[in-house]
């Protein structure tokens, strides 16, 4: 068991928890976001990202440390802390960026280890190989097995209380993501990051980011604390926490407040197409976009980076609150309407239901049904698995409707979960919020929940519904009898 983490509220696969830094003193309350700090040029100082912002823990480079002359021997000198005046938890890349930018870095893993256990890193990270998306089977599993050796070597390295990354890669192929996670969770290493992921964001990609994260999920154990490598943008914080994401660094506040950009949840905006500023933190409350525009490009870009670091802290308090209260997926639901690739990567998340499902919590507040995903979130499918466990006996009627003293028993049916005992309509998800006007996939899912109860029952079923579509009355088994309530054919 890995002591230094903590996973204690559950949504889906997403958890609030405690990381424990022990080098720092520091215990980070997750999810939680890593501003990057850039060593050579700090757009906000990590100081004020401390005071102002509330960072607990940041990430900055320590191969640009260790190769730039000035800053390495201050670093060695002063210790990282002092250097970037900054009193949280440190995390420290190994320069794998780099690598796989150039080709080529000048570093090993034990050494640039045993650099970042001298200047003072509170996390640290080996030389991993980042294979990008799409590459070749052969490429990915060359590279992934020079990656396990990295983390193998990385054990025997003596970093004292510094904890150690063990990355995930693969590339694209879900198998080797399974068994890279697999492996990783064997060492004895404490944080796992996801690698080689930006270029899928960066083309938009969510439904391929989700699976290779689902997959990395599946070799990796309940105790191991899942970083997102590079994932900064506010918009996808809620659908990577519910895949069971824990730590997300963000260079994007800064990196696009150069180029005059403004994040938001729901996607970036261009500050010259924007006459009023949708946000409540300080900058967007005490200048307009025209006030932005007129200064210099400086103190534009760091207004504009102080903006953005907001609208990403405030999303993650946000992402954590709705884990606490059982809403996280109304929130995935929200945020992915906001882009067609996002929701690309909230179906693509709903193709993983069951394994959402082993960590979902049975007992939340009301289930909200938003759009035609809600028919397939891991309630409704926890709820179907229910079903076939139970055991019904002689003529049961399953009605949108009334009781009816025919039948040995009246069963409550309502879409998208399907038939349950009538005592249980005040438990959850039973008591769900739905739309009168519903979409024909809640209907279908009711459907398959009704496939689910006659499933090797011995009873008989007489559905009485109202209306439903065709598409879904044909998922009903031939040996259920139907009654439209309305007293129309179909």
């Amino acid at each position: 068991m890995r002591e230094h983490f903590e996973a204690r509220d559950y949504d889906g696969a997403g958890r609030v928890g405690r990381l424990d830094v022990p080098r720092a003193g520091v215990t980070v309350e997750t999810p939680a976001l890593l501003p990057v700090v850039n060593p050579n040029i700090q757009t906000l100082s990590p100081r004020r990202m401390r005071d102002e912002f509330g960072a607990q823990i940041i990430i900055t480079n320590s191969y640009i440390i260790k190769t730039s002359d000035g800053l390495r021997e201050d670093a060695l000198d002063q210790g990282l802390h002092d250097l970037l005046e900054f009193d949280g938890a440190i995390m420290t890349d190994s320069g794998s960026f780099q690598l796989a930018e150039y080709g080529e870095i000048d570093v090993t893993t034990e050494e640039i280890l045993q650099f970042q256990y001298d200047i003072g890193s509170d996390v640290g990270t080996p030389v991993d190989i980042p294979t990008p998306p799409d590459a070749s089977r052969e490429q990915a599993s060359e590279e992934l097995a020079t990656t396990q050796e990295r983390l193998e070597l990385a054990e025997t390295v003596d970093v004292g209380e510094m904890l150690v990354n063990a990355p995930v890669q693969g590339s694209t192929h879900a198998d080797l993501r399974e068994d890279a996670g697999r492996h990783a969770a064997g060492t004895d290493l404490d944080v796992f990051p996801v690698g080689a992921v930006v270029p899928l964001m960066n083309d938009y990609r969510y439904g391929d980011m989700v699976d290779v994260v689902a997959a990395a999920k599946r070799g990796l154990d309940q105790d191991c604390p899942v970083h997102l490598f590079g994932a900064g943008h506010p918009m996808m914080f809620a659908l990577a926490a519910a895949l069971g994401c824990d730590l997300f660094d963000s260079a994007a506040y800064a990196l696009y407040a150069r180029d005059d950009r403004y994040l938001t949840v729901r996607g970036t905006k261009h500050l010259d197409d924007l006459e009023h500023l949708p946000c409540p933190c300080p900058v967007c409350s005490e200048r307009t976009p025209a006030e932005l525009r007129a200064l210099d490009d400086r103190d534009r870009g760091d207004e504009l980076a102080a903006h953005n670091l907001h609208a990403s802290f405030a999303e993650m308090r946000r992402v954590r609150q709705a884990i606490r209260t059982g809403s996280l997926l109304e929130l995935v639901e929200s945020r992915a309407r906001a882009h067609p690739a996002m929701l690309d990567g909230y179906r693509a998340a709903l193709d993983h239901a069951a394994q959402l499902e082993r960590t979902d919590s049975a007992s939340k507040d009301t289930f909200f049904y938003l759009s035609s995903e809600s028919a397939r979130r891991p309630e409704v499918r926890r709820h179907h698995e229910r079903l076939s466990r139970l055991d019904p006996e002689g003529d049961v009627l399953l009605t949108e409707g009334d009781n009816d003293d025919d039948f040995d028993a009246s069963w409550t049916i309502e879409p998208p979960f399907g038939p349950f005992p009538r005592a249980l309509r005040n438990t959850y998800p039973l008591t769900a919020e739905v739309p009168e006007r519903l979409d024909d996939a809640a209907y279908a899912a009711a459907a398959d929940g009704v496939a689910a109860l006659d499933d090797g029952a011995d009873a008989t079923f007489t559905l009485a519904h109202r209306d439903w579509p065709a598409n879904a009355l044909e998922r009903v088994p031939d040996g259920v009898e139907r009654v439209n309530l309305h007293g129309r054919e179909h």
